[in-house]
């Protein structure tokens, strides 16, 4: 039977080490931002090529759903997402972000043209990696203050309410600036 400290007598320690090495890079580099922490600034791109960043959303509860149009769940996790957006349109703002090829983004903003939620696209991946991406549907729930609140890996009608009370509970928190008001 082998074990680690068997492995690491053995001449494989090196490989071991550098083993170890490689995949905690690897995990680091695809670490979601922890609840409380400070959310990444840039999320997308819309179909122009323009950024799509939380600065504009100052203030309101973000809601961020990395989505892709093969999967079951995000596409019936959209609905929903649009009516929050319509129902929370002064306090939250909606972001889906599809994670396909530019062509398949294309599709979609003129399917989806009519809907209230910001939609944009993440071609280098730089959102997804930002935010820890591994699966979808990957959704955060980003406080008025800019901090992450929750993040809510798939998808499950179960998850609903849950869901439902941290948006609730992200609304009535004071904004960054009302913190620092004397």
């Amino acid at each position: 039977m082998l074990t680690l400290m068997r492995i690491l007598r053995s001449g494989l320690r090196h490989e071991l080490l550098g083993l170890c090495f490689l995949l905690m890079a690897t995990s680091v580099a695809w670490a979601s931002p922890r609840v409380g922490d400070m959310a990444p600034e840039v999320v997308g791109k819309t179909l122009e090529g323009e950024t799509v960043s939380l600065a504009p959303y100052a203030g309101k509860v973000v809601v961020l759903s990395f989505w892709a149009t093969w999967c079951p769940h995000c596409l019936k996790e959209l609905p929903i997402l649009e009516g929050i957006q319509k129902t929370g349109a002064e306090q939250v703002q909606v972001i889906a972000v599809n994670t396909e090829p530019r062509d398949v983004y294309k599709k979609v903003v003129r399917a989806m043209k009519g809907l209230s939620m910001q939609l944009a696209w993440d071609p280098g991946k730089i959102g997804a990696e930002a935010y820890g991406v591994k699966g979808i549907p990957h959704l955060v729930i980003i406080g008025r203050d800019g901090r992450v609140q929750r993040v809510f890996k798939g998808y499950g009608e179960s998850s609903l309410d849950h869901i439902v009370a941290e948006l609730n509970q992200a609304i009535a928190a004071p904004a960054q600036q009302e913190l620092s008001k004397p």
